[in-house]
């Protein structure tokens, strides 16, 4: 039972990666997208699928929270990617409405969803005030909070872009 809750926690096991486990664990959400997209996907299965991703993903955060809180000894331990897949997702949504060559070019979709990954990496290693402060947040709330808060910050960020070159 343990090893089935740590592979939720874990993301399938990324989170237990040596070196820099939540940037692993936040590529899930960019290559569902960009498959989506290589198989032309409409905006709507796109953002439907990052909502899905979101909502499950903070499920496990907040639910499994106790257990992993206890088993690593830690409130926010770095192998608990999960809370990264919804933040990478809401980052996401900052450019899935878009239709590749209709609205912007192929490359250009890649590279906004690129630019998105990389974005949220930034502000979820940076934690600028608002999202720090949100660590501090009780149970799971704390280890999910930062992540959405700096996802939505990456997506603002992507979506002006996106507006800007569509």
């Amino acid at each position: 039972m343990i090893d089935r809750i740590k592979l939720f926690c874990c993301t399938g096991g990324v989170g237990l990666l040596p070196k820099a486990p939540g940037t692993w664990g936040s590529l899930f959400p960019l290559i569902i997208l960009l498959a989506l997209g290589h198989f032309g996907a409409s905006p709507l299965v796109n953002i439907i699928s990052l909502l899905g991703i979101v909502v499950l993903s903070s499920l496990v955060t907040i639910t499994l929270a106790p257990w992993y809180t206890n088993y690593f000894g830690k409130q926010d331990p770095s192998q608990v990617v999960c809370d990264e897949w919804a933040g990478q997702s809401i980052a996401l949504l900052g450019m899935a409405w878009l239709v590749p060559e209709t609205h912007v070019s192929p490359e250009t979709w890649i590279g906004l969803a690129i630019v998105s990954f990389v974005l949220f990496r930034l502000f979820d290693i940076w934690k600028p005030a608002f999202i720090g402060i949100s660590e501090k947040l009780s149970g799971g709330w704390g280890v999910l909070i930062d992540d959405i808060l700096a996802g939505i910050a990456a997506g603002i960020l992507v979506f002006i872009t996106a507006v800007i070159l569509s």
